[in-house]
């Protein structure tokens, strides 16, 4: 591991707390009784509190310092001076561990009073100073001049979603992107309760990979020796409850697709699937307009919303439009009743890109993606799918070739789908039969498995239902105005990080030799002598050594011993 000389500075640091009986990672609890936010809230001159967290800025003043704590809620002023701090004449607490041995980042504990400063600034007093953590590496933290112009921000992307910790430290936005995402999740359970419906869990670990087209990850249970597959969807086993006599249901879905990775696809995602006995999807449309205006309010206290360049509206009604139309008023095309040949030929006269494995539902797909979806920008349903596109949606109660489907678009991208729910067992197997037969003609993403318990299920009988589903990673990237996905995930999926190979040089090579064959571990002047290199090289080889955090010095008695640590 290469240790930056600012790291081992503070490695050194973090022995000599030790060496002073303190003990830089304590296990006993630290009293906490005051955040900073409550403190600036209720501020109250004279009050007594205890605080914790990140020590971010310090000020010296000699005798007495100024300094930032932040901590979960924001960030709170403290003043430090030497006397009331160290009453006492031992003054080691401030002129050693606090002045010397404390770096930024570091996690600490204050016990003080509040005050005003001269300039109006709410402060602590501190009288009582702990420590709590020990950071080994510097926070990249932003500066800022007297113009508010900000210098060396943590901006890098790859960096700051490789290493979020660090991300949500010194970026106090990106923290306000999560606190709104956990307030759409509790806004969506809130409105779903309210209605009587019941949140569940189902399988992550699946035998058959259903409910949407999609490839799947796939691994393998050793007791049983089976595969499994993550699930790409949950929608068959909500629907088994259903059947099973609960009239709403919801769940939020983990879900896996074995995909590729851009600005608004990670290959694990969220989505929110509800389904609802004896309603229909103009129920549901209703229903969606209702739930989102609802949780729009609910995360900016508008429905109103700024993504990029336009503002958003999600106060109700929306916009509803036929596929069949959107296709024939940007195209000019009329898919009513065409051939998979003829909408293979229509593509391609459209300069869209398709192949030989794409059936009709696939071709209709790609004509309306590239011609249409870009188009709608405020939040417009999108109805009445032809039935190759939909093979788990009941049929069109009005056109046989169509289903009693919408898609939600907002700004040019989907962030809901729901179906009248096909409860006709016969017609489902028949439409499981034409998904494997687009499975056997090369579309990876058909479903090439016939899910025969789901199926049996539905012989039992399933009451007319509408279910709806949500990509609540998408839908939470409008309401923060975030244009990656990787913005409003904390964690997203990375490519591995690549390793850093430390170039020795001869020197350092020799040393490390040498160590190696003395068990790792010699005496500083034997390994000096048996190294035999002048002074300026092996000096230069000993701090190269421990700069690349490949060895150390410890004291051993009335002598110093080196030992490869890497």
């Amino acid at each position: 591991m290469a240790l930056s000389e600012q790291e081992i500075i503070r490695r050194e640091k973090l022995q000599s707390l030790r060496n002073l009986g303190i003990n830089p990672y304590p296990a006993n609890l630290f009293p906490v009784n005051h955040t900073s936010k409550q403190i600036k809230d209720n501020f109250e001159e004279g009050k007594r509190v205890i605080v914790a967290g990140r020590l971010m800025s310090v000020r010296d003043q000699g005798k007495a310092c100024f300094a930032e704590l932040q901590d979960s809620e924001g960030r709170i002023q403290l003043y430090v001076n030497r006397d009331v701090l160290c009453p006492e004449e031992d003054k080691t607490l401030y002129n050693q561990v606090f002045k010397k041995l404390t770096d930024l980042g570091d996690f600490i504990g204050i016990e003080g009073e509040l005050f005003t400063t001269q300039v109006g600034a709410k402060c602590i007093r501190v009288e009582g100073f702990t420590f709590l953590s020990k950071t080994l590496r510097p926070l990249p933290l932003p500066k800022v001049d007297e113009e508010g112009n900000v210098y060396d921000a943590f901006t890098d992307a790859e960096l700051r979603y490789r290493m979020r910790y660090v991300d949500l430290t010194v970026n106090p936005t990106v923290k306000e992107t999560f606190i709104k995402r956990t307030k759409l999740f509790s806004a969506m359970r809130e409105y779903f309760n309210n209605a009587g419906y019941l949140e569940v869990d189902t399988p992550v670990l699946q035998s058959i990979p259903g409910g949407a087209s999609a490839r799947p990850f796939i691994t393998h249970h050793n007791s049983l020796d089976i595969p499994l597959y993550m699930r790409i969807a949950n929608e068959l086993y909500l629907k088994r409850l259903i059947v099973g006599g609960f009239e709403g249901v919801y769940e939020f879905s983990r879900n896996f697709r074995n995909e590729g990775m851009d600005r608004t696809h990670n290959p694990e995602f969220t989505a929110m699937e509800i389904y609802v006995a004896y309603k229909d999807y103009n129920w549901m449309m209703d229903f969606a307009e209702g739930l989102l205006e609802h949780c729009a309010i609910a995360v900016n206290g508008t429905s109103e919303v700024t993504f990029g360049e336009h503002k958003i509206s999600f106060k109700a009604p929306f916009a509803r439009v036929t596929m069949t139309d959107s296709i024939k008023h940007f195209t000019g095309f009329d898919i009513s009743g065409k051939t998979e040949q003829e909408l293979f030929e229509a593509a391609k006269g459209m300069g869209i890109e398709v192949d030989e494995t794409m059936g009709k539902g696939k071709l209709i797909d790609e004509i309306f993606g590239a011609k249409c979806e870009g188009n709608y920008i405020q939040p417009t349903f999108i109805t009445d799918y032809p039935k190759e596109m939909s093979p788990l949606c009941k049929e069109h109660r009005d056109n046989p070739e169509l289903t009693e489907r919408f898609e939600l678009m907002v700004c040019g991208k989907e962030i809901a789908n729901a179906y009248s729910e096909l409860n006709d067992p016969i017609d489902q197997r028949e439409r499981f039969e034409e998904q494997m037969r687009l499975s056997e003609k090369g579309d990876d993403e058909a479903n090439g498995i016939i899910d025969e318990d789901f199926l049996r299920a539905l012989e039992y009988g399933m009451p007319p239902t509408s279910g709806m589903g949500i990509g609540m990673d998408r839908l939470i990237m409008y309401l923060t105005n975030n244009a990656s996905i990787q913005e409003v995930l904390l964690f997203p999926q990375m490519r591995p990080e690549k390793k850093i190979t430390v170039e020795l040089t001869d020197e350092e090579k020799f040393i490390l030799d040498v160590l190696k064959g003395n068990e790792n571990k010699m005496d500083l002047t034997q390994l000096k002598i048996a190294a035999n290199l002048s002074g300026k090289k092996w000096d230069a080889a000993m701090k190269g050594l421990a700069k690349h955090g490949l060895t150390k010095v410890a004291v051993d008695g009335e002598s110093k011993v080196v030992e490869f640590v890497g």
